[in-house]
């Protein structure tokens, strides 16, 4: 459903986000590993994540990547996924036409714009905080 530069992009900002409720800040290196994601597709990811002010980066010895308490509970997964992949989770037809609509459906046309319309609800209402909180209490993972 999400293409994997935003499958690796919320899976960093999950790890960054429980490192920084420990007031760590982690390098590139670090997210790469405990994420299973490839160290130069997430350094192209995060860099991103950055310029659109989602996570902090500090240089030099001491730097890495952090996100405070109060910006883990604004940032939703609409955020992360608007950032890296635009809109078009919540445009795209289904069996990936170049259009597709009410007047032209194709045929999963309308039970998709269900899927679509319970997943921008569910990525507009989670907070990285949510998330973040999950996966520091051993109740979810990132990597297998």
């Amino acid at each position: 459903m999400f293409s994997k530069a935003c499958e690796y992009g919320i899976r960093a900002i999950i790890y960054i986000a429980t490192e920084s409720l420990e007031n760590r800040r982690v390098k590139i290196g670090d997210v790469a590993e405990n994420t299973g994601s490839p160290e130069a597709f997430t350094a192209k990811v995060l860099g991103l994540l950055t310029r659109h002010r989602i996570v902090h980066s500090l240089k030099g010895p001491y730097g890495g990547f952090e996100i405070g308490v109060a910006r883990m509970k604004e940032v939703r997964l609409s955020d992360i996924v608007f950032a890296i992949d635009g809109d078009s989770i919540y445009r795209g037809c289904a069996l990936g036409l170049s259009e597709c609509n009410a007047a032209e459906p194709c045929p999963m046309h309308e039970k998709f714009v269900k899927v679509r319309s319970e997943l921008k609800k569910m990525l507009e209402n989670t907070t990285v905080h949510d998330l973040a909180t999950k996966l520091q209490a051993g109740e979810s993972i990132l990597i297998r």
